[in-house]
Parts: C-alpha cells; sequence; structure tokens
C-alpha cells in the first residue's frame, strides 16, 4: 500500500532524485520549510523505506564495462526446487546487476555488464548456461542507451 505523502513530501523526493547531495539547507529553502521540519521529513521518508538510499551512479565506460547485456532465461520447471536455486545461484553472479521474473517468452530478465565481448562469452558460457535451472538463454546485445532517468515518473506537483 502506497504510504500517504503531502505536497512537501513529493517536493523533496522529487529534488532528491535530482540530486541527493544537496544539503539540508539548500532543501528546506527549495521546499520552504526551516532546516530542523524539513530534516524530521526526510528522517521520516527513509524511515518508512520510501527513500531506500543514497549513493553514487558510476559511469561503467570509464572503469571499463563496456558491454551491456539483457538476458531472457527459461527455468527447467521439473528440476526440483527450480525457482530457489536459481535465484540462488544468479544472485551469486556480480555480472548480474539486475533480475526480474516476468512473463511472456521467457521467466527471468536478467542485466549483465561485463568490460568486453570475450568476458560476457566467458560468463554465459562458465557460468549461467552450467546452471543447472536452465533451460534456455537469449541474449539481446545493447548498443546505446537512448533513455535512462532517475526521477520515477510520479506526479510530483
Amino acid at each position: 500500500m502506497a504510504e500517504k505523502l503531502d505536497n512537501i513530501d513529493l517536493k523533496i523526493l522529487k529534488i532528491l532524485q535530482q540530486n541527493s547531495k544537496i544539503t539540508n539547507l539548500e532543501l528546506s529553502k527549495k521546499i520552504g520549510l526551516s532546516p530542523a521540519p524539513t530534516l524530521e521529513r526526510v528522517k521520516k521518508l527513509e524511515n518508512s523505506n520510501i527513500i531506500q538510499s543514497y549513493h553514487a551512479k558510476v559511469n561503467a565506460e570509464k572503469i571499463g564495462l563496456n558491454v551491456r547485456t539483457f538476458v531472457l532465461a527459461s527455468l527447467a520447471w521439473n528440476k526440483e526446487n527450480a525457482l530457489e536455486n536459481f535465484i540462488e545461484k544468479i544472485a551469486k553472479i556480480d555480472e548480474i546487476t539486475e533480475g526480474y521474473i516476468i512473463t511472456g517468452d521467457g521467466d527471468f530478465l536478467l542485466k549483465i555488464v561485463t568490460k568486453d565481448i570475450a568476458s560476457y562469452e566467458q560468463l554465459l558460457f562458465k557460468k549461467l548456461s552450467q546452471i543447472d535451472e536452465v533451460e534456455r538463454l537469449k541474449t539481446f546485445m545493447t548498443l546505446s542507451k537512448i533513455k535512462k532517468v532517475k526521477i520515477l515518473p510520479f506526479d510530483y506537483d
């Protein structure tokens, strides 16, 4: 169930998604409250897990991670504990940066980040395809990023 948020909470969320390094003083000026109640509201948003974390967004290419792929994985559901075992195994693979249970042509969509094609090939053949619960893998290689937003699509006004 969604939390009850007022307009000030929504402004805080939008501003922090744009710039999480903003000081409490700057934030308080932008939302029209004094610093103490501003900080109290931010803490409330953190404690209710609406704000989950603050982190640095690292440019993958600048540190040599140049290949992004999406892999559609289908499981062999006849294997015992297929779902739990698969999730446990992919959790140990650092190159898998996101994973979703999906509907449609496959069971999972995995986002994978590696330094180059050779690294991806090693991951695919030595790790992913070796997971017993995997029945089929289909790779979608990204060419370039055309859109990535950091602000969730919500009516903040």
